[in-house]
């Protein structure tokens, strides 16, 4: 039996993105704890019927202190110290940065990071870039070069991701496995009939610049113009990130009736609800939330960019649009509009892709091997 700490910075990702991964490895017997700031007794609860314990940590996810970063860097490294784990597990920013270091420090016997996305100081912009956002470039970069010294395993979910980081000399080249998706229960979002009537698009990101928020909206706006009874939906919540969306700019767009965003609620749903997914992000890892719409066979628009453009054959399950582009992303959706068959058709493709793919037991066998559980 292997003791594993997982430790991400925002606790619901732990039950809902790695909740599979969690019960997988209690059913073969290993012990695992779950680290996350705020962790609530709902959460607490989730993670005990996975089998996992589950424990508070001060680690803050946007904070640019560093006197706060570095004291709870020395918090987790005597946890950790004390827990004796033999595997951590990190994912996102900090965790992956401090998380490995205070691994490192006390020396965990296995330390994997896991960097599903390489974030907002990593994604082009076509604005002249701030010192600060130049500055903090700067800095991530530094720190990771630092942490990842201290990892024996940097997993990617894309090639892209992981040449940056081998190209910068951020990570060894020998340290690096890219895993593709991070996977979907299959069963769970299961294959889902396309609804008759008219025909939803449906967004599903946090609500930040950077996942293409604006261009969708945009989009819609011209679909309606041809097409007005064409409905536009939105599920993301309002984030803290420099990128975010202001909740007026999005209420503005509710009251021109361009958009539906119906705020914080079930997104399968909403997803078995809708015709088509559209994510015209700028960058991602690979995004689950186009995992999860394949897997209910949504046909796909997305852009071909780092981490989408491993959502989408074009012309099989979707269409691929250059990022920040308006006018192409509302001529593939009007490509739906007018010829209404394609949509079932590519979202049974999507839904073969996923299973090819994205099935969250490859997934979770792949992880064993590099945990060495196997």
């Amino acid at each position: 039996m292997k003791r594993v700490v997982i430790l991400s910075n925002q606790a619901f990702s732990l039950v809902n993105f790695r909740g599979s991964l969690i019960k997988e490895l209690t059913h073969s017997g290993h012990e695992v704890i779950a680290m996350a700031p705020d962790i609530s007794p709902a959460l607490q609860n989730e993670l005990m019927k996975l089998g996992a314990k589950s424990e508070h940590i001060p680690l803050s996810r946007t904070g640019l202190n560093p006197w706060i970063d570095f004291t709870n860097m020395v918090f987790l490294a005597f946890r950790l110290r004390n827990i004796k784990p033999d595997i951590l597990l990190s994912y996102s920013i900090k965790p992956v940065i401090f998380g490995v270091l205070a691994a490192w420090i006390v020396r965990v016997p296995l330390r994997v990071a896991l960097i599903e996305g390489l974030g907002y100081v990593f994604t082009p912009t076509t604005e002249k870039m701030s010192l600060m956002r130049r500055t903090l470039g700067i800095l991530v970069r530094c720190l990771y070069w630092i942490a990842l010294k201290g990892a024996h395993t940097v997993i990617f979910l894309n090639r892209d991701d992981a040449q940056e980081f081998i190209n910068g000399y951020l990570v060894s080249e020998s340290k690096v496995v890219v895993l593709g998706g991070i996977g979907v229960d299959l069963d769970e979002w299961a294959y889902t009939p396309v609804p008759f009537g008219e025909i939803c698009f449906i967004m599903v990101a946090r609500l930040l610049r950077e996942k293409g928020v604006n261009e969708y909206l945009a989009a819609a706006k011209l679909v309606k113009a041809q097409y007005p009874s064409a409905r536009f939906v939105l599920l993301g919540a309002l984030d803290i990130n420099p990128g975010a969306l202001r909740i007026e700019e999005i209420k503005q767009w509710v009251d021109a009736g361009v958009l539906e965003w119906p705020g914080h609620v079930d997104v399968k749903m909403w997803l078995k609800k809708s015709s088509v997914f559209v994510l015209p992000s700028y960058r991602e890892g690979i995004p689950r939330s186009t995992q999860e719409a394949m897997s209910i066979g949504r046909a796909v628009i997305s852009t071909n960019v780092p981490g989408c453009r491993e959502t989408v054959e074009e012309g099989v399950n979707g269409f691929l649009v250059p990022a920040r582009n308006t006018t192409a992303l509302a001529q593939s959706m009007l490509r739906f509009v007018e010829s209404p068959a394609l949509i079932e058709a590519m979202g049974i493709e999507s839904r073969r892709l996923a299973l090819e793919r994205f099935d969250v037991n490859k997934v979770n066998r792949r992880l064993f091997t590099i945990f060495g559980l196997v």
